[in-house]
């Protein structure tokens, strides 16, 4: 009973995933081919909406659900750890035709295929948990 909260959160984002076409291949092509708006839109309302919680949380001095206040850290100087780390995310998402979210959505959907996606994911994580400590942060 104490997932469910989770569980309808996950759901509201499985729809509102899906009737955005956030979770189309197709979509996905057409971003990263420079072909349509859609995507860049979706992510720039999610940017926006972004900064308007960090802010809230900031002004507001919300706590977190345990009651702790919520603490961000100051940003990193290290440029090229971004650079590579989003790279490696991107030429993933690119091509699979998702990422995290909605490669999850995909797999609900019935399209099995992503299940190797997803498979993979579960390794690439794996590995990086491996190498972490090896790794510069």
């Amino acid at each position: 009973m104490q997932f469910l909260k989770f569980i309808l959160a996950g759901t509201v984002f499985g729809i509102v995933m899906a009737k955005s076409e956030a979770i189309s291949w197709y979509r996905i092509q057409e971003m990263f081919r420079f072909q349509s708006f859609h995507m860049y839109g979706i992510i720039g309302v999610a940017v926006v909406t972004g900064v308007i919680g960090v802010y809230l949380i900031k002004k507001l001095g919300l706590r977190d659900i345990s009651g702790n206040p919520i603490v961000f850290l100051p940003k990193e100087k290290s440029v090229i750890r971004y650079l590579v780390g989003g790279s490696v995310f991107g030429m993933g998402w690119a091509l699979s035709g998702a990422c995290p979210g909605p490669m999850i959505v995909n797999i609900g959907y019935g399209y099995t295929a992503l299940v190797i996606v997803f498979l993979f994911s579960l390794v690439g994580t794996f590995l990086y948990g491996l190498v972490m400590n090896r790794l510069p942060h």
